[in-house]
């Protein structure tokens, strides 16, 4: 099992590499509505692209931007994303689990948005 502090995971990374990861992940998620990643990942990736969402729908651009730095998936986040959840309280991602990678035998997971 990956370490944890502070409840995250570690992901063998520097705080730093893992916030850069995290905002890069979210912002695929964003553009392609579906990421295949490490299962881990995948579990440390979902908090923090739900929170996204929520501060998209309650309208705080300050909030998000500092997080998305890509204009286009912004913008995708703000008029088309956060209004499909409107109605929704949460859990606007899913994750499924997938086979072992073949190179290392990690384990994979696919997240996606809920539609």
């Amino acid at each position: 099992m990956a370490t944890k502090t502070d409840g995250r995971r570690k992901l063998g990374v520097t705080s730093s590499h893992r916030r850069a990861l995290l905002r890069n992940m979210a912002t695929s998620l964003f553009k392609h509505e579906r990421i295949e990643t490490t299962l881990a990942k995948a579990k440390e990736l979902r908090p923090y692209a739900e929170k996204l969402i929520t501060h998209a729908k309650k309208g705080e651009h300050f909030m998000v931007r500092r997080q998305i730095h890509d204009k286009l998936v912004y913008e995708k986040l703000f008029e088309v994303i956060a209004p499909r959840y409107a109605q929704r309280p949460g859990g606007y991602t899913r994750i499924l689990k997938m086979t072992p990678r073949l190179g290392d035998n990690a384990k994979r997971g696919l997240i996606m948005l809920v539609s």
